[in-house]
């Protein structure tokens, strides 16, 4: 009697931690909050058309249809399934990017988009997710124990780079930076060799605003080769030679390797009232939106600044501006709760996926998104340089809605196989 009741209730353990599994499979905080966004920013870019001359917000949510659809196919198949594929679809990515210089659609001063059968598709933002993949497999299969580990990583990172940074695309062209440093952290890598692959970047900075500072930063980037680098002396000489070139190149790179808009951009962001009328207006325009909705906002499609069209392409880049002015200040912290939640589950998916290899692209994906969001949001309360970086699922944008919920399937795959491996 015992043992038929033992049997019994194992078999009911089974079956309800089968049902419980499957009910857990749908994870309501990365499908959730990016449905959530969609729907809000559906209505906000429909509010920013009401007195155009044309009415496309619904292809907002049409493209986000796509996008879930793909992502459940996505969240049904392994990563590991990918691997033979990784370098095919870099390469096609890094085609496209050259395709864009050859016969790429120009808009707003930049050439980025590709037009296939009337629609235009932007390649760079297809390559964050094909860079993802391919260094997150070099990554777990040449972790970077040795200096000279480096070249396959920045080799994966430079040409896309590259490529995106001449279209002109500066915001686009930082994410990449963000994603190599971060995927590298996460692999392994000293924190002091993280410090040195982003030292010239901070020594360029110096040069051009603080010039002064660099008699305490270079000495300290040579102390930090000289503690973490083996062959000490060719590292300190190395060191020394790339900080100098990056303090001496940069008055020439602002000169020529940026457009006007750009350096205007870079600069006006810390006081926007020397060219209110000009690449001023945007920011100025956009906080004075965020500030007017006070702290509840004046209501979904009833904000009258927004409805004015006050602020340029503010369906795309500023769609935060929108949000604060229609929803409040309520609303916009909504929003950012709801992003740091997603950060946070990210992170929880990342440490508990089955390989590395699965473990780096979901900290590839969490990487990319949340630096967007940073930057948008900054960029939008003026707090940071206008940089054209969309805010994730919220603004408009056919390519970067697609690769985002391409990259939620991806990362719904990894959480998946994770919790199958619990259940057993």
């Amino acid at each position: 009697m015992v043992s038929g009741v033992g049997l019994n209730g194992q078999s009911l353990f089974r079956r309800t931690g089968k049902r419980r599994g499957r009910g857990r499979e749908r994870d309501w905080i990365l499908w959730g909050v990016p449905l959530a966004m969609v729907g809000v920013a559906g209505l906000l870019i429909a509010s920013t058309q009401r007195q155009a001359d044309y009415a496309d917000w619904y292809h907002h949510w049409i493209t986000a249809g796509v996008g879930v659809g793909i992502a459940l196919l996505l969240a049904r198949l392994s990563l590991l399934r990918l691997r033979p594929l990784l370098i095919p679809i870099y390469g096609l990515t890094v085609i496209s990017l050259v395709a864009v210089r050859m016969i790429g659609t120009t808009a707003l001063g930049a050439q980025r988009w590709i037009s296939i059968g009337g629609v235009h598709v932007q390649p760079s933002e297809f390559a964050k997710l094909a860079a993802i993949l391919l260094l997150a497999a070099v990554l777990d299969r040449h972790p970077v124990e040795r200096p000279v580990d480096l070249i396959r990583p920045l080799g994966v990172i430079s040409l896309p780079w590259l490529l995106v940074f001449i279209q002109p695309d500066l915001g686009t062209s930082l994410v990449f930076g963000a994603l190599l440093l971060t995927m590298l952290y996460w692999s392994g890598m000293p924190f002091e060799w993280l410090v040195l692959l982003l030292s010239p970047l901070i020594t360029a900075l110096l040069a051009g605003l603080f010039p002064w500072g660099l008699a305490a930063w270079i000495p300290l980037t040579l102390g930090i080769a000289y503690r973490s680098l083996p062959w000490k002396k060719v590292a300190l000489a190395l060191v020394l030679a790339v900080q100098s070139a990056a303090a001496l190149v940069t008055p020439w790179l602002w000169a020529n390797g940026l457009q006007d808009y750009q350096r205007d951009r870079l600069v006006l962001f810390l006081d926007p009232t020397k060219d209110p009328l000009g690449g001023g207006y945007h920011l100025l325009q956009s906080t004075v939106g965020i500030g007017s909705g006070g702290l509840f906002g004046t209501g979904l499609l009833q904000g009258q600044l927004t409805k004015l069209r006050f602020i340029p392409e503010q369906h795309t880049d500023f769609i935060f501006s929108a949000l604060g002015e229609e929803l409040g200040f309520v609303g916009t912290i909504l929003v950012v709760v709801g992003f740091a939640l997603l950060m946070g589950r990210l992170l929880q998916v990342a440490g508990k996926a089955r390989t590395d290899f699965e473990s780096l692209v979901v900290i590839g994906v969490a990487t990319m998104l949340m630096f967007q969001v940073v930057v948008n949001i900054f960029m939008t309360i003026g707090l940071g340089p206008v940089t054209g970086i969309p805010l994730p699922f919220m603004s408009y944008g056919r390519s970067a809605m697609v690769v985002n919920f391409i990259a939620l399937g991806l990362c719904l795959s990894v959480a998946r196989r994770a919790r199958r491996a619990l259940i057993r």
